[in-house]
């Protein structure tokens, strides 16, 4: 294990792995942990991610969060390419899992805990060892698989009651069920807070029997990786903050619209875009 930053208490946990994304200008950093905890950053909180990722990985950007890194042989490598009928994936490679052995003991009472797993990495049986936080889930890696052609598409959930009993929170997108329905509706009747993302449309949040959209402002989209997660971690952050879904998700959806208009993590907020955020109001639809 190689802890990059002495080992201090965090507001934020994330768990998943750091991820090398294969683009035309070549592998840059990415993953549900890096957009999550840049995103924290950015809202102020102090950071730790608990991973998995061969020692070369270049986490630079990561600057300000705390890295409890895991060896790993290879780093998941991923490699998406955008199509007019959405996104096609592949994975090449996958690290390490992750279970509750490798958490720091001083990072275990944070008050948010981000379950973020991208390639099946994140032990599900974590979902039960957060009494005590707010456990936020983004389940996408839990809700894919991959072919001997490293071709990932969507497979069965089996701990999918299980973990959402578990969790303050889920946030998943229609994309990682294809579109679905059916397998939304079947989450629905488990978890207490769910929100479905829908990219430039938007996003849908259930809440005890009630449902509510919010429509993103019209922006010039530029790259729209990592706008799920964004969202993911500023819904959670702002839930913790004031235990109003309906405003967590008006924060979450103003601060994914503006992710959208830059590439890759240079999309995650910047501090003027969470103050303006905090007050600005999304127009009725």
């Amino acid at each position: 294990m190689y802890n990059l930053s002495p080992i201090e208490p965090v507001d934020y946990l994330m768990i998943g792995h750091l991820t090398q994304d294969l683009t035309p200008g070549g592998p840059v950093l990415g993953g549900t942990a890096s957009y999550a905890a840049r995103t924290a950053l950015a809202i102020g909180l102090r950071v730790g991610i608990v991973t998995s990722c061969a020692a070369d990985i270049d986490v630079s950007l990561l600057k300000g969060a705390a890295i409890s890194m895991h060896p790993s042989d290879y780093s998941s490598t991923f490699e998406n390419i955008q199509t007019p009928n959405g996104r096609i994936q592949f994975i090449h490679h996958v690290a390490a899992s992750l279970d509750y052995s490798m958490i720091p003991r001083t990072w275990q009472n944070a008050p948010i805990v981000h379950l973020g797993p991208v390639a099946q990495e994140v032990d599900p049986k974590l979902a039960r060892a957060f009494p005590n936080s707010l456990l936020g889930l983004t389940p996408q890696g839990w809700l894919r698989t991959w072919n001997s052609d490293h071709l990932i598409h969507p497979t069965d959930w089996p701990e999918s009651r299980f973990v959402l009993e578990n969790a303050s929170a889920a946030v998943l997108s229609v994309e990682d069920v294809q579109g679905d329905e059916s397998r939304i509706d079947e989450m629905l009747g488990s978890g207490r807070i769910q929100v479905v993302t829908e990219g430039a449309r938007g996003a849908r949040l259930y809440w005890n029997g009630d449902l509510r959209t919010f429509k993103p402002p019209q922006v010039a989209e530029i790259d729209p990786t990592g706008a799920g997660d964004v969202f993911a971690a500023a819904f959670f952050v702002r839930l913790s903050q004031t235990r109003d879904p309906w405003e967590a998700a008006r924060f979450a959806t103003l601060l994914a619209s503006h992710s959208v208009t830059r590439v890759g993590l240079a999309g995650t907020p910047t501090s003027n875009e969470v103050q303006a955020a905090l007050f600005e109001i999304i127009p009725k639809v």
